[in-house]
C-alpha cells in the first residue's frame, strides 16, 4: 500500500519545489503532479520534482492524450526515466473533453485515441521500433536513440467502465478520480483484471472543522463523476476520520491512495494524516 500527494493545481507553481522537498522527508511515497488545460504542464513538473528530491516516485496524473503525440511523450518519459531510474509513472487519459474542444484537438473516438497511444507509448519505451497505422494513432518506423534501461509505467487516467476495460488490456495501472469509493474500486478491480495492474485512486482532502469547506469538495467531484454529492468518498474532518478514509481505500483494493490537500497551505494537513496513519 502506498499513500501519494498530489500538488493542486491551484497553488503557486514556483512553490512545488519546497512542496516536493518537504514530501521527500516523510513517509509519502509518491508525489503527484497534474495537467489541466491552462495551469502547468506535467512534464516540465515532473521533471522539476524528480530533481528536487533523492527518493520520492513522481506521478504524472494525467497527460491528456489528445493534447500529447505519442512519439513526443515517449522521448520525453523516457528522458526523465533515464535521468531518474525508477522513480516515474505516467498516467495518460483522455483529457477533458470540453477542454480538448477549445483548443481543437477533440478526438472522433477517445477510446480508440487512448488505446493506441498507450500501446505505442510503451513500446517506444521498451525500446522498440514502432510501426502503427491505427484509427487514431499513425507511426511509422519510429524508435527511441535513448530508450531507458527500465520502462516506467504508463497507467490510464480513465472511470468510465469501457475505459476501464481499455486500461486493464493496454496500461499498467489506472487512475482513479477524486471521488470514487469503496464500491467503486470493485468494479475497477473487475474491469481491469489482475492483482499486477496498479490502482490508484485520488482523493480530496480537508482536514478541519469547516463543513462548507467539505461541502464544496464534493460538489465539485458529483459534477465530475455525475453522481450525486453525497455519494462522494473523500477524507475530510479531523485527522482521524481522514486517517480512516485512507485506510477504508486501501482495504477496498487501492494499492496506491494519493491525497489532493485544498487550501493555501497543504502542508500541515498531511503530516496530520501522516501522524494517524504511523
Amino acid at each position: 500500500m502506498r499513500l501519494g500527494v498530489m500538488f493542486d493545481r491551484d497553488l503557486p507553481p514556483e512553490s512545488l519545489i519546497p512542496f516536493c522537498r518537504h514530501l521527500d522527508a516523510t513517509e509519502v511515497d509518491d508525489v503527484w503532479v497534474v495537467e489541466d488545460l491552462g495551469w502547468t504542464g506535467a512534464i516540465s513538473s515532473a521533471a522539476t520534482a524528480l530533481a528536487v528530491t533523492e527518493r520520492l516516485r513522481v506521478g504524472i496524473g494525467i497527460a491528456p492524450a489528445p493534447l500529447r503525440n505519442p512519439a513526443l511523450l515517449a522521448m520525453e518519459l523516457g528522458n526523465l526515466a533515464r535521468m531518474h531510474p525508477h522513480r516515474l509513472t505516467a498516467g495518460i487519459g483522455h483529457g477533458v473533453q470540453d477542454w480538448m474542444r477549445q483548443v481543437g484537438v477533440l478526438a472522433p473516438s477517445p477510446l480508440a485515441l487512448l488505446e493506441e497511444t498507450i500501446v505505442a507509448v510503451r513500446a517506444l519505451l521498451r525500446g522498440e521500433t514502432v510501426t502503427l497505422q491505427g484509427r487514431a494513432v499513425r507511426i511509422d518506423g519510429v524508435s527511441l536513440v535513448h530508450p531507458p534501461a527500465t520502462a516506467p509505467p504508463v497507467l490510464a487516467g480513465v472511470v468510465r467502465p469501457r475505459s476501464l476495460e481499455l486500461s486493464g488490456r493496454a496500461a499498467q495501472g489506472t487512475i482513479l478520480p477524486e471521488g470514487v469509493g469503496p464500491a467503486q474500486i470493485a468494479q475497477a478491480r473487475k474491469l481491469t483484471g489482475g492483482d499486477d495492474h496498479e490502482l490508484v485512486v485520488f482523493t480530496n482532502l480537508y482536514v478541519g472543522d469547516d463543513a462548507a469547506v467539505g461541502a464544496r469538495l464534493a460538489v465539485g467531484s458529483a459534477k465530475f463523476l455525475h453522481v450525486a454529492p453525497d455519494e462522494v468518498v473523500q477524507a475530510v474532518g479531523s485527522p482521524k476520520a481522514a486517517a480512516d478514509q485512507v485506510r477504508s481505500l486501501w482495504e477496498a483494493g487501492a494499492d496506491t491512495v494519493a491525497l489532493r490537500p485544498f487550501g493555501p497551505d497543504p502542508l500541515p494537513q498531511v503530516d496530520l494524516v501522516l501522524a494517524e496513519l504511523r
